[in-house]
């Protein structure tokens, strides 16, 4: 179980989900549109193998922990994540609620196709 407070919750994320939207010429096209933003706490992983190979293909792997709600539970690995600070965005690849139900932690990845 990740040990996480309120106060830890720095960061502010846009969890958006991928729609499909008309592109005027009778095509639909897939794009992400935000559904919600949050308070999110990141912890960057280390060590490993896995971990160090997907950092020496430009790859950055996190542990993302949200606060559990009815907006959270809805996210799945079809959604991607976007740092409100600097726009990094980062592909949900993994959603684990908590035991303690109360948080929900999504494994992230940065630099890979979303």
């Amino acid at each position: 179980m990740v040990k996480i407070s309120a106060p830890s919750l720095y960061y502010k994320v846009h969890c958006q989900k991928r729609v499909e939207q008309d592109d005027g010429y009778g095509n639909t096209v897939s794009d992400f549109a935000t559904q919600f933003t949050v308070r999110a706490a990141f912890v960057h992983l280390r060590g490993g193998e896995t971990v160090i190979a997907s950092r020496l293909e430009n790859k950055h792997p996190m542990i993302v922990t949200l606060r559990s709600s009815t907006q959270t539970r809805q996210i799945n690995s079809d959604w991607r994540l976007v740092d409100a600070r600097d726009g990094t965005a980062w592909a949900v690849r993994d959603v684990t609620p908590e035991t303690d139900r109360q948080w929900i932690s999504l494994l992230c990845e940065r630099g890979v196709a979303a």
